[in-house]
């Protein structure tokens, strides 16, 4: 079925995010740098144009970065001896991810500078978000997380197994997001059953254990509500 098709394909390309963020240790610092500019913006409370233009960064350097990664294996697998043209490659390759990782330190520098700058004239103001946009960054948030901790232990795929429960944390991310959204207690309850359910299906059909699924369940909800608490 299509759907089927096109969770396949997803699971696969998640795969290989996993992939390279476990064998190639600049992704990894790539994915920590994103989550502490996205957060900072946050703090610093950059307007919307502004954080699209950051975000944009984070994105294209991932992506070269990735690019990078692909490169490398492809070159190691056609030439597994050493060769000065594959030097070339992979060279040309991590330049490609330099002139981007450069240019968005540039990017981050115009628009963070005069917000950085404030902090130090007049000190830290936490700036107050909508409970809408601190939905959307607890929902990165919770991604860049689930990527990092299935990183770390190693084991699964990012849409079947590995700690923690990449499906759990988000259910329950959304479900704090919901809580605070709407402030009913029946759509609140609603939205609990709805991620216990989510959560309890990972287990029946032997894709997580209980742990995992507990763990994704605490990362996603307690990480969400903390944002929650941290911006309102």
């Amino acid at each position: 079925m299509p759907l089927r098709q096109w969770l396949k394909s997803t699971n696969y390309a998640i795969e290989g995010i996993l992939h390279g963020a476990k064998t190639q240790k600049h992704l990894r610092y790539h994915f920590f740098s994103a989550a502490i500019v996205l957060f900072s913006s946050y703090i610093l409370g950059v307007s919307r144009s502004e954080f699209i233009i950051i975000s944009l960064a984070v994105i294209l350097v991932l992506s070269a970065e990735l690019l990078n990664s692909a490169v490398e294996a492809i070159v190691d697998l056609v030439s597994p001896e050493y060769s000065e043209k594959a030097r070339v490659a992979k060279d040309i390759a991590a330049g490609a991810v330099l002139i981007t990782a450069f240019g968005a330190a540039v990017l981050g520098y115009i628009v963070l500078f005069p917000y950085v700058r404030s902090v130090f004239d007049k000190g830290i103001q936490i700036t107050k978000h909508s409970r809408e946009e601190t939905s959307l960054i607890a929902v990165i948030l919770v991604l860049i997380l689930v990527i990092i901790t299935k990183t770390y232990f190693g084991k699964g795929q990012p849409l079947r197994g590995g700690m923690p429960s990449g499906h759990s944390a988000l259910a329950f991310s959304v479900w704090v997001s919901i809580t605070y959204t709407t402030e009913s207690f029946l759509v609140s309850l609603l939205c609990f059953i709805l991620a216990v359910s989510v959560a309890q299906s990972r287990v029946a059909i032997k894709v997580h254990s209980p742990w995992e699924v507990i763990a994704g369940a605490l990362m996603g909800s307690l990480l969400t509500f903390a944002l929650f608490r941290f911006f309102s």
